[in-house]
């Protein structure tokens, strides 16, 4: 496989987040030839506001999109709050969804992991950011779901539970496999 680059987002912006975790581990376990880059910038954007979208977006919305035009899948690894998605993350969505039938990662594929402290482990919340991003136009890959309950890691990083690390890997594989 020729080297795939995959633009990681993560729904939370907690420094300690076990989302954040999950990112670092898909990072740390990706198979040779496949480069993670987490766009850590999702706190800064501005709300999407199509008055102010144009050619003269704030930096941080350029540096977005740009991230995720020279990616070659994405990786959305979030939370559910309040049964939902962050309202971080639904902004970038936003973001990267225009112009609208053109944003920067359409046609590419898509997966979404995450962690959530219901037993559910935010299956909600990865359904609704699914149903987003395929509106916003990236193909999304809906055999690969990861939804974890947050009391499996017992105040434990998440590279300290081998099943979770494997089920994080083959995540990136079968998210890389669908690159054409």
């Amino acid at each position: 496989m020729a080297d795939v680059k995959v633009l990681v987002l993560v729904g939370s912006l907690r420094a300690a987040s076990l989302n954040r975790q999950l990112a670092e581990v898909a990072s740390e376990t990706a198979p040779a030839g496949v480069s993670l880059q987490l766009f850590d910038r999702l706190g800064e954007l501005p709300f999407y506001n199509e008055d102010v979208d144009g050619d003269n977006v704030d930096e941080v919305v350029q540096a977005l999109r740009l991230a995720a035009a020279e990616a070659d899948a994405a990786l959305v690894v979030t939370p559910e709050y309040n049964g939902s998605i962050p309202g971080v993350l639904k902004n970038a969505i936003d973001w990267l969804s225009r112009p609208y039938g053109a944003g920067a990662l359409n046609g590419k594929p898509l997966a979404v992991i995450g962690t959530a402290l219901g037993q559910y482990g935010g299956v909600w919340a990865h359904d609704e950011t699914r149903k987003s991003f395929g509106v916003a136009g990236p193909k999304v890959v809906e055999d690969v779901k990861l939804s974890l309950p947050a009391g499996i890691f017992d105040g434990k990083h998440p590279r300290e539970n081998a099943d979770v690390v494997q089920q994080v890997r083959e995540v990136v594989e079968k998210l890389t496999a669908e690159v054409g």
